[in-house]
């Protein structure tokens, strides 16, 4: 398997530590908000790359994290932390806020078809790991403690820019004015490992250390948990693109100071999901979710083959008619495989051919949309059903489509079509009892209308 690689900014071949074992982290979401649809764009392709080691052979170990204490509002160690920012909006304890949070992101993922990691753990639940961390970063000298909080000490570690591929000048200019507002660090990028009361006195969750009550920064969280998990080596972290500085940059400093050698061979990093050509984000109030789609009327898988038909390397922007087109094509994908005979031999030899080409795919910086076009022209060939409905199976592996579950979808009936029409003229005409009629009626014989901002669409919801 061939994919890019942030640490050396190129395409190469994967090779794990041990053969045929992927131990795979990904940083996990901040439990202050809900998650939008651009961070679980993130999550799909983690998904993604996960099954696919997974069809290719590997046996995957994966670690997420679910960070509820720690992330602060700025990069530069200031502002509140995001859980205490929330819990005052939400008049909740952090401990509330958290566990709300949390069960939202995985009803999210629940209904895009992510599979949830084998390890998923919470940052308060490893507080002992962290003081572990930073001790011996202490007594190696590799971090300090000033104004009663412990910093990591970035003059120390002379591969700290290769991530980023920048310089510290560069870095000045591009990351954002607060990151210098700290006047406890000896560098600018020197970052927070613990903070006591010191710095942060309304903090709600705190716990006892060797520098005084108070609690872990963000970074060191990362590192401890794939540590303790994962152990010293690690094979691919993989995170958004905003997280290449600081939060990656920072993980490998601390982690390969504390280890002393180097710590993950693959860093793969997930662009952003766009609207109207600005990355989606919760500052903003970007606050669409999978389940918000499908309250619209929509299908949340058929986002998931919006995502597969995107390279994970490349920003992508979202708009609701390129859903509708995601939505069209899901449902005709679903009704061409509901009317594959399960007729004719099974030739293995067909299904290795086939199956060869879409591991190839695969194989090939994780070409997913050359994947779905390969199932496209799989319909179209003259293979036996047979055969078809076994590729179909074992691709839906990857793609997690439910290709082959029993639903009923969208038809091309005119005279429904023709309704909609004379229905919109009716809401036009402000004539809406006569609309309504026709809404109901329609919905007697097993058919929901559903209106979208780009139109209304139906859904059978009955067998006439």
């Amino acid at each position: 398997m061939r994919f890019y690689n942030t640490l050396t900014k190129k395409i190469e071949e994967f090779v794990p530590n041990e053969e045929n074992i992927v131990k795979m982290y990904t940083c996990g979401p901040t439990v202050y908000h809900y998650a939008h649809i651009g961070n679980i764009r993130t999550y799909v392709l983690e998904d993604l790359f996960e099954k696919t080691f997974c069809y290719l052979g590997y046996q995957v170990k994966r670690v997420m994290n679910i960070t509820d204490v720690g992330h602060l509002q700025s990069d530069g160690d200031t502002g509140e932390d995001k859980m205490l920012i929330a819990a005052k909006r939400e008049h909740k304890s952090s401990s509330e806020i958290a566990k709300f949070y949390t069960d939202a992101f995985f009803e999210d993922c629940d209904l895009v078809g992510i599979k949830r990691p084998e390890i998923i753990s919470k940052a308060t639940d490893n507080i002992d790991e962290y003081i572990k961390m930073i001790e011996k970063l202490l007594k190696e000298d590799k971090a300090y403690i000033s104004n009663g909080n412990v910093y990591f000490d970035t003059s120390k570690d002379e591969t700290y820019y290769e991530l980023s591929g920048r310089n510290k000048e560069d870095l000045m200019i591009a990351v954002r004015n607060d990151i210098e507002q700290d006047q406890h660090k000896k560098n600018p990028f020197d970052f927070g490992l613990w903070f006591t009361n010191s710095k942060f006195e309304n903090q709600q969750l705190q716990w006892d250390s060797p520098w005084g009550r108070g609690y872990p920064g963000w970074h060191i969280e990362c590192s401890a948990i794939a540590i303790k998990n994962l152990g010293p080596h690690l094979d691919i972290h993989m995170g958004a693109e905003d997280a290449i500085f600081p939060h990656h940059t920072n993980e490998i400093a601390q982690s390969e100071a504390y280890l002393g050698h180097k710590w993950c061979n693959y860093w793969v990093h997930l662009s952003f999901l766009n609207v109207n050509n600005s990355k989606m984000s919760k500052s903003k109030g970007d606050i669409l979710r999978v389940v918000d789609l499908k309250k619209s009327g929509y299908n949340p898988l058929s986002y998931r083959l919006f995502i597969l038909n995107t390279h994970y390397h490349k920003q992508v922007n979202f708009s609701y008619e390129a859903l509708d087109l995601a939505e069209k094509s899901y449902i005709k994908l679903k009704n061409k495989i509901k009317n594959i005979s399960n007729e004719g031999e099974y030739l293995e030899e067909e299904f290795l051919k086939w199956d060869q080409q879409f591991k190839a795919y695969l194989e090939d910086d994780m070409n997913t949309a050359n994947a779905v076009t390969l199932l496209y022209d799989l319909l179209k060939s003259d293979v036996s059903g047979k055969t078809k409905l076994a590729l179909i199976e074992a691709w839906d592996q990857v793609f997690s489509l439910d290709l082959l579950k029993e639903e009923s979808y969208e038809i091309n009936d005119q005279e429904i079509l023709d309704l909609i029409e004379k229905r919109n003229e009716y809401k036009k005409n402000r004539e809406y009892q006569k609309a309504d009629e026709i809404r109901d009626d329609l919905l007697k014989r097993g058919i929901r209308l559903i209106d979208k901002a780009t139109g209304t669409t139906y859904e059978i919801v009955n067998k006439v």
